[in-house]
């Protein structure tokens, strides 16, 4: 007899909602390699010698996550808010290392097609993050959409299903909110 496959991260979900405290272990177990693999990608454009490894940020975003498990609803929520947290890790890193510099020149994001910014490190992060906060300010559902795909990596479906939009809704988005930045950032 085989053994039962493991339970889907979204059906632990339930049961952690309905109560059964004991699961944020093997919840943290199920989705492991999926947040190593978005702090990976948000880990690619650092600067060689980063002190943040993808590790320490995916082990500090489940640590500030913490009682938030139960709010997501399924599996592309959690990997949204678990994006969003995961950003908060790394900007809250690059402010620290600006204030130890204390100064520098304000630096210009630059952005490719895959809106990925370059790797000119925490200066240029700090800078995006600001810029998303305006633009959350005038469409948030815009500067939602540039996390997912820029910080959690997101491709549009996966975006999209986050969101609860249409694929053509966020590919809409996206070339408005990638013009907005591009604006903001020339």
């Amino acid at each position: 007899m085989e053994p039962a496959p493991p339970e889907s991260f979204t059906r632990l979900l339930e049961r952690h909602q309905r109560g059964e405290e004991n699961l944020r272990d093997q919840l943290l177990n199920t989705i492991y390699t999926e947040l190593k693999r978005l702090a990976a990608h948000y880990m690619a454009n650092e600067r060689a010698g980063h002190t943040l490894q993808p590790t320490a940020v995916v082990h500090e975003a489940w640590m500030r996550i913490g009682a938030g498990v139960p709010t997501a609803k399924n599996k592309a929520h959690f990997m949204a808010l678990a994006a969003g947290v995961m950003k908060e890790v790394l900007i809250d890193h690059a402010r620290k290392h600006r204030a130890a510099k204390r100064g520098g020149a304000k630096p210009m994001v630059t952005f490719e097609d895959s809106m990925g910014f370059a790797s000119g490190g925490p200066d240029e992060l700090l800078e995006l993050s600001d810029s998303l906060e305006k633009l959350r300010a005038l469409d948030a559902r815009q500067a939602q959409l540039v996390e997912l795909k820029v910080f959690g990596g997101m491709g549009f479906e996966e975006a999209a299903e986050a969101l609860g939009i249409s694929l053509a809704t966020a590919k809409r988005d996206w070339l408005l909110a990638r013009a907005w930045l591009y604006r903001e950032f020339t």
